[in-house]
């Protein structure tokens, strides 16, 4: 087994940032992708986040010195005391990082030999399934297998999943190289040992783990989070106002720098649809979640769905 291998099958909007993150703190990192259209829709968003990161350790060049509190926690602990060897060592992680992201249609070749496997796929439960079905014909029984799913907790699938005392969720934040949390959620039966080392996990990957005694909806963050959207989809599915007077009342008021909706761009409109369409009573239309689903569908049906296509809820350059 390689030690040093992670394996990410699905790089959406998170699963991206996980797989150049992981790479730039030194991780063997291979995509799974299922056709070549994936892999030619993921490779600009991997490019996107590389110029991301290219610019932080730019900023972090600009600041050194100072003390200064704008910079990324899971780049370096500080910047009073970096020189300018530290970003050309910085920079370099960034290029090799990139340049070193291998992409895989073959299930079995992709996760031959790996250590992790982090489950980035679609919040659709079929997709899931599917997914952990066919990798449990090919993946090794020392492997550890992980999901970033923000919905479901890991004894709803630890069925489908082969040898599951080790697997448990791995959930992250948006903007993981600044808001570098994972929060870690086993199922009953998950092995404490193998908790523990996808724990250290997230500490080799520049993360602060966020350790969960036992499962919880929604994890810690989204517990706190999915009220605070869900107030403000109900508003704009009731045409209280517009999702920029919303986004207003809250950033203003509350001296808060984003509101619901903007927030929702960059979680991504296709995750904030599946999780609406997918709760009881979404079936009909004029229920809550029938009609935020329904005025999300149409954003989506036009290709606004969020930061990543450059036009979600806001238009972005």
């Amino acid at each position: 087994m390689n030690k040093n291998k992670v394996v990410l099958a699905g790089a959406g909007v998170l699963g991206a940032q996980i797989a150049l993150q992981s790479a730039f703190r030194g991780k063997d990192v291979t995509i799974w992708m299922r056709s070549e259209g994936s892999i030619g829709r993921t490779k600009p968003r991997i490019e996107h986040f590389y110029k991301t990161y290219l610019a932080e350790v730019e900023n972090l060049d600009r600041i050194k010195g100072t003390d200064s509190k704008d910079y990324p926690r899971s780049f370096v602990d500080g910047v009073e005391n970096l020189t300018d060897e530290d970003i050309q060592r910085l920079r370099k992680q960034v290029e090799d990082a990139y340049a070193g992201i291998k992409y895989e249609l073959d299930l079995g070749k992709a996760v031959e030999d790996a250590q992790f496997i982090i489950e980035a796929v679609a919040e659709d439960v079929e997709e899931k399934r599917k997914f952990y079905h066919n990798l449990s014909q090919v993946v090794d029984d020392e492997t550890i297998i992980l999901s970033n799913s923000s919905t479901f907790l890991p004894s709803f699938f630890k069925d489908d999943v082969k040898h599951n005392e080790r697997f448990l969720h791995f959930h992250f934040a948006n903007h993981i190289w600044r808001n570098n949390t994972v929060e870690v959620m086993g199922h009953d039966g998950t092995d404490p040992e193998i908790y523990k080392r996808t724990v250290e996990l997230g500490r080799e990957i520049g993360m602060i783990p966020l350790e969960l005694k036992k499962e919880q909806p929604g994890y810690l963050l989204n517990s706190l989070l999915v009220p605070f959207l869900d107030a403000g989809l109900e508003l704009w599915a009731n045409d209280i106002a517009s999702p920029e007077d919303i986004d207003r009342a809250w950033t203003i008021g509350a001296g808060a720098p984003h509101g619901p909706f903007k927030i929702m761009d960059v979680v991504g409109l296709r995750t904030v649809y599946n999780i609406n369409a997918n709760h009881p009573g979404a079936d009909d239309p004029n229920s809550k979640y029938g009609k935020i689903a329904g005025k999300l569908k149409g954003y989506i049906d036009a290709g606004k769905i969020g930061m990543e296509s450059g036009e979600g809820f806001y238009k972005y350059k």
